[in-house]
Parts: structure tokens; C-alpha cells; sequence
């Protein structure tokens, strides 16, 4: 009832009513899984095509310090939709595929409310993986319009669960069931998305879209074209498997870019881009295939490999084009920061994330953030300033044994991006402020 009333108080406070949102920008939000902090074209990638990738960051600010809100599927998507830290969100972990309540709290105002309160026509295409139908389907967390699959992960010809028995059949259209024997997912979820913008452009009112893309996320199922590719260019297993699933989802959003573009929408839509967290090296995922580049760890470490994720923002004519920020951010700022783009202010939600358009406006401007935090069952880091505390940290890096450092690991990110050295012992006063810090805002 709370969050109901405070959506209400949104409305009356927001100086763009829902009865003009249709001079709103459009914002869609287009988020893949699993995808390495480096494997893109404009993050220095020489071995993949990402050509539509690129060309959003040659049209718009790419981020090189974009901090996912957790190294996990369900937490970072919660701290994305809510702008809170995942454990304060009420999703410190993965949510399970089992029935019942474990989902994202329905007390929780995610950023398709936000919209929606503002007159917007919501969707989400793809992967939730933040509560099953009827305990918390995006349906009940403000998405009018609700294409995919709700756990964590799908084959995307049979849109079967695979993992441990009963196998489970997850494809639904706004809570229903549905069967598309054979058809690609990644096709599916293009073709829904173009339907919701032409319905939405037909009815003259503007719309957000979370596009959360399943891939590269196991299992790795790439384009034919694309498999022959990189096989034929030689790139070694398994990052010929994963560089193909990459350059398959590049095309998809270049499909949904270009549908903007023939519809005449592309600079009346915020289009934002980001990673859920680093690549997997799970064995599902043949043990890795993604690039964390000179970053330590992966997808399930607080290392800056799992953290770090390529991040873009494109609205053209109203922010810059083909510029980089090197400032620490994070998946947290978007919901504020959109609220912020689009006019809709949210000051009276209790977020953890900042606004940050000046930094989108200007390379000069500063961080927003002091400190920020990062938590996984009892792995956990802090960040203030350039430097990082860890504890029980685990090593997820391709070839690395995965298993948890035991007790404190300290890092000067400005002198060791890739945390090769634990500095602990040699800063005891730093060692002790950091502590004493992590206790007075560490989420548990």
C-alpha cells in the first residue's frame, strides 16, 4: 500500500504529468547476460564483431568504469530495476526456479512503475529471473507487457529450463504459457519487441522497454553463419562458441535499432546498454569463452572481472556522441538517472544509486559515489575511492581453481587494476579505516 501511495506522490510532484508523457522520450534499456567487461568491438575487443555495439557507442557516451550491481543474474537485475543494492532489494542471491514467494518484493518500486506512473506503456522482453509466475511476475512489478522466460536461463529452440530434474518448459506471454516449438528466442524476442513499439507508436504515447537478452549466457547457441566464422578465422575453443553467440545478439539489437530508425523514433528514445556482470566460466558454459581483459575473476566474483561491465547511453542531439567517462559508476545510477533524462522525479524513493547526467554531459564532472558495495552470500567488497576491500573473494578466472581466498584482501585500484597483489598487510591503518567503513554501510 506504501508503494502505491508513493507512486501517486510521484506523479503529483513530477513536473511532466502523465497527460503530456507523449512529449516523453521513449527509454529502453537493453541488458545481456553474461557478457565479458571487454568483448566488444569499442572496448578493444580485435577478435569479435560487434558492429552494431559500436556504432551505439560511436553515437553515444560509453562508460569504462560501469560497476554491475552484483556478479550474479537475479541481484544485478534487481539492483538495475530498483536502483537499490541488491541485499537491500530484497535479492541477495539468485532467485530459485522452485515455486514460491523469492522473487523481487513486491514492496519494491522497480523502474517500470516508475514509468508507469508517468503515462509510459511498459514491457519487458526476455529474461526476469526475479520470481515465478503469480509470486512475482513482471506482470505484478509494473510491466503491461510481459514476452519470455522466467528463470534464469532457457534452450532457445525448445525454451526448456535444463538443469536439474524436473526439466522445465518457461516461455510465457503475460503470465500464460506458450509453445513455439523450434522458433529461436533471441528471433522471438526482436520480433515481439518491434509489435510493442509499433502498438505503442500507433497509440501516440511513449514507451520504456527493459530488453533483457539471454545471451551469451550457456547454452551456446550461435548463429550457423557465425560458427563458421570464427571457426574458420581459427579462434580456439571455447571462445569460438562464445565470440559466435556475441555477433548473434549484436545482430538481434542491431535489428531493434534499425527498427527505431525506420520508424522515425531514434532521437526520441534513450537507448541504454549494459552486461548483468562478467562472463561465466562454468562448466555449462564450456569453462569460459568471454574476456575480462587485465581483470581479475569473472561472472560469481567480486574481482573487478565480475563486476565490470560494458555499459552504453545513446539519446541523439540531447547528450554526446562517440565519448568515453571514465568515472566510477554504476547499474544503480540508471533508474534515477533516466527518471532524471525523461523529466519524472523520484527524490522521494529511497534509492542507493545517484544521478549521474552531469558525468554523461561532461568527462570533468566527478563520481557521485564515495563508496560503493558489492555482496554475494559471505564474499563481499567495498569500494572507496581507489580503494577496494575484499573478503573470502573467490577467483572465477578461466583456468583458476575458483576456490575463496580466506580473510581480508586489499587493493589500490590506481596502481592495480587487475588486484594481482593483496596489500592488507602493508596498509594497517588503510586495512582498518576500510573495515571500519565496510561495517557502517556493508548491506548484510
Amino acid at each position: 500500500m506504501f508503494k502505491h501511495i508513493l507512486l501517486v506522490s510521484l506523479i503529483c510532484l513530477t513536473s511532466s504529468l502523465s497527460a503530456f508523457a507523449k512529449d516523453s522520450p521513449n527509454v529502453i534499456v537493453i541488458m545481456t547476460d553474461d557478457q565479458g567487461a571487454m568483448d566488444m568491438g569499442a572496448y578493444g575487443a580485435t577478435d569479435l564483431k560487434t558492429p552494431h555495439l559500436d556504432q551505439l557507442a560511436a553515437e553515444g557516451v560509453r562508460f569504462t568504469q560501469f560497476y554491475a550491481a552484483a556478479p550474479i543474474c537475479s541481484s544485478s537485475r534487481a539492483g538495475l530495476l530498483t536502483g537499490r543494492y541488491p541485499a537491500r532489494a530484497g535479492v541477495p542471491g539468485n532467485v530459485s526456479p522452485n515455486p514460491g514467494p523469492t522473487g523481487l518484493p513486491l514492496s519494491e518500486t522497480t523502474m517500470a512503475e516508475v514509468f508507469k506512473a508517468e503515462g509510459y506503456r511498459t514491457a519487458l522482453i526476455g529474461k526476469w529471473h526475479l520470481g515465478r509466475v503469480g509470486d512475482g511476475s513482471p506482470n505484478e512489478h509494473g510491466f503491461d507487457h510481459w514476452f519470455g522466460h522466467a528463470g534464469g536461463c532457457i534452450d532457445n529452440y525448445s525454451h526448456f529450463f535444463y538443469w536439474n530434474g524436473p526439466n522445465r518448459h518457461d516461455l510465457y506471454l503475460n503470465g500464460k504459457e506458450i509453445y513455439r516449438d523450434g522458433k529461436y528466442f533471441p528471433d522471438m524476442m526482436v520480433d515481439e519487441a518491434i509489435s510493442f513499439i509499433d502498438h505503442d507508436k500507433e497509440q501516440d504515447q511513449p514507451f520504456f522497454m527493459y530488453f533483457a537478452m539471454n545471451m551469451p549466457h550457456y547454452p551456446y547457441q550461435g548463429d550457423e553463419k557465425w560458427l563458421n566464422y570464427y571457426n574458420g578465422k581459427g579462434v580456439r575453443y571455447p571462445r569460438n562458441l562464445y565470440n559466435a553467440f556475441v555477433s548473434t545478439l549484436d545482430e538481434r539489437i542491431g535489428r531493434l535499432l534499425a527498427a527505431l530508425d525506420a520508424r522515425g523514433l531514434k532521437d526520441d528514445t534513450i537507448v541504454v546498454f549494459q552486461s548483468d556482470h562478467g562472463h561465466s566460466t562454468e562448466e555449462r558454459a564450456h569453462g569460459g569463452g568471454g574476456n575480462s581483459g587485465i581483470y581479475r575473476g569473472a561472472k560469481q566474483s567480486v574481482f573487478e572481472g565480475g563486476l565490470r561491465a560494458p555499459a552504453i547511453i545513446r539519446w541523439p542531439g540531447k547528450i554526446p556522441a562517440g565519448e568515453a567517462r571514465d568515472q566510477w559508476v554504476g547499474s544503480i545510477d540508471l533508474l534515477p538517472t533516466l527518471a532524471k533524462l525523461a523529466g519524472t522525479d523520484v527524490s522521494k524513493l529511497q534509492l542507493d544509486g545517484k544521478d549521474i547526467t552531469p558525468i554523461i554531459q561532461s568527462a570533468s564532472a566527478p563520481t557521485p559515489h564515495k563508496s560503493m558495495q558489492w555482496l554475494l552470500g559471505n564474499q563481499w567488497a567495498v569500494r572507496h575511492e581507489n580503494w577496494k576491500l575484499m573478503e573470502n573473494v573467490a577467483d572465477t578466472t578461466e583456468g583458476a581453481d575458483r576456490k575463496k581466498i580466506p580473510g581480508y584482501f586489499l587493493v589500490d585500484l590506481s596502481s592495480d587494476p587487475s588486484e594481482k597483489i593483496n596489500v592488507a598487510g602493508d596498509h594497517p591503518e588503510q586495512l582498518k579505516t576500510m573495515i571500519a567503513l565496510s561495517e557502517k554501510i556493508r548491506v548484510r
